[in-house]
C-alpha cells in the first residue's frame, strides 16, 4: 500500500494558508525552470531557438513562465541551458525577475538537472517549471502543500484517463502505465511540481524526473503528491501544437489578430487568426490565416497554418 498522501488540496481550499513558504528570502533562487531539451519534436523551428524561446504572443514562452513566477512572488530563478545556449543570453534581464544560468554541457535529464543545480538553489521545497509549458499554475496553492517529497500540478481527467491516476488522498497511484493503488480520479502532469528536502537529497546525477524519481518513490511506498489544476494546459512541444497555442493565447485576449507596433503588414494583406511579431513584415496580396510570423520574419501572403521564422516558413499541417 502507497503511504498516505498528505500534501494534497482540492480546488478550492486555498484559503486555509498553511504551510506557505517564504519565496522572498533574499535572491536565493526557490524555483528552476527547465530549459536544457533539444526541442525535437518542435523542429525545424528549435534548429533556430531553444524551445523556451520560441515566440509566443507578445514574447518567448520563457516569458510567460516568468510571469506566472513573478505573480507568486519569486524575485528569482535558475535556469538550465543545453542548447544553443548562447541565445538565452538577451532575455535573462527582460521579465521582471533575476534568471541565473546553469549551462549542462552533456544533458543530465530533468532529474539530473536539477540535482545539478542543487548548490545554486535556495532552501526546499523547490518549484520545477517545464520550459515548454503554456499553463497559469496554481503556485500558491502548491506552496502551501508541498512536503519534504514529490507534488505534481495535475489538471484531472475521468479515472484512467491522462498520465496520472490519483487516490482517494490525492496521491498519484498511476504513472507511466504503472499502478499503486486504488485510482479515483485520472489527470495529465502539466510539467510543474514541488521538490521537498527529501526529493532533492535522493536526485540522481542524469535521469528523470518521472521515470527515475516518482516511480522508485512509490515502489518505495512513499507518497507523490498532487495539487489540482482547473484551468487549460498546453505542451507546446510540436509544432501543431505550438500553433496552437498561439492561437489559444488569441482567443485568451478576445482578439483575432495581433501586429506588433514595429511590424509591417502590406495594404493588400487580409490577417485573420495571426500573430506578426516586432520587426516582421508581411507582404503580397490575399489572406494570412492561422500564421504566426516571427520577430524579424518575412512573410508573403496568400498563407495559412504556418510558423513563419527569419529563415523559413514551416507548414503546421505537415508537422503534426
Amino acid at each position: 500500500m502507497p503511504a498516505l498522501c498528505v500534501n494534497f488540496l482540492p480546488i478550492g481550499w486555498r484559503d486555509l494558508g498553511v504551510g506557505l513558504w517564504s519565496v522572498h528570502a533574499g535572491s536565493v533562487p526557490r524555483a528552476m525552470i527547465l530549459a536544457a531539451g533539444l526541442g525535437t519534436r518542435l523542429r525545424p523551428l528549435t534548429e533556430e531557438l531553444p524551445k523556451p524561446l520560441v515566440p509566443l504572443g507578445d514574447r518567448p514562452l520563457l516569458g510567460h513562465i516568468a510571469a506566472q513566477l513573478v505573480a507568486a512572488g519569486h524575485r528569482s530563478a535558475l535556469l538550465n541551458t543545453h542548447w544553443l545556449p548562447d541565445a538565452f543570453a538577451p532575455y535573462l534581464d527582460r521579465f521582471g525577475i533575476e534568471l541565473s544560468v546553469v549551462h549542462e554541457p552533456t544533458i543530465r535529464g530533468t532529474a539530473g538537472g536539477i540535482a545539478g543545480a542543487r548548490d545554486q538553489l535556495g532552501a526546499p521545497p523547490i518549484v520545477i517549471y517545464n520550459g515548454d509549458v503554456v499553463v497559469e499554475p496554481p503556485l500558491e496553492r502548491l506552496a502551501e502543500v508541498a512536503d519534504d517529497g514529490l507534488t505534481l500540478v495535475v489538471v484531472p481527467k475521468e479515472v484512467g484517463a491522462g498520465t496520472v491516476g490519483l487516490g482517494a488522498d490525492g496521491g498519484v497511484v498511476r504513472i507511466r502505465g504503472q499502478s499503486f493503488g486504488r485510482e479515483v480520479g485520472g489527470g495529465d502532469y502539466v510539467g510543474v511540481a514541488a521538490i521537498g528536502a527529501r526529493c532533492l537529497a535522493r536526485l540522481p546525477a542524469v535521469g528523470c524526473l518521472v521515470g527515475d524519481v516518482a516511480l522508485p518513490a512509490l515502489r518505495r511506498g512513499e507518497c507523490v503528491g498532487s495539487v489540482l489544476h482547473a484551468g487549460d494546459f498546453t505542451d507546446a512541444g510540436t509544432v501543431s501544437a505550438y500553433l496552437a497555442a498561439n492561437l489559444a493565447w488569441l482567443a485568451r485576449l478576445g482578439r483575432s489578430v495581433w501586429v506588433d507596433p514595429n511590424a509591417t503588414v502590406a495594404s493588400g494583406v487580409a490577417l485573420s487568426s495571426s500573430i506578426v511579431g516586432e520587426g516582421a513584415r508581411v507582404e503580397g496580396t490575399g489572406r494570412v490565416e492561422r500564421c504566426v510570423v516571427w520577430p524579424g520574419a518575412t512573410a508573403r501572403a496568400p498563407l495559412a497554418d504556418a510558423i513563419v521564422t527569419p529563415r523559413r516558413v514551416v507548414d503546421a499541417r505537415a508537422h503534426r
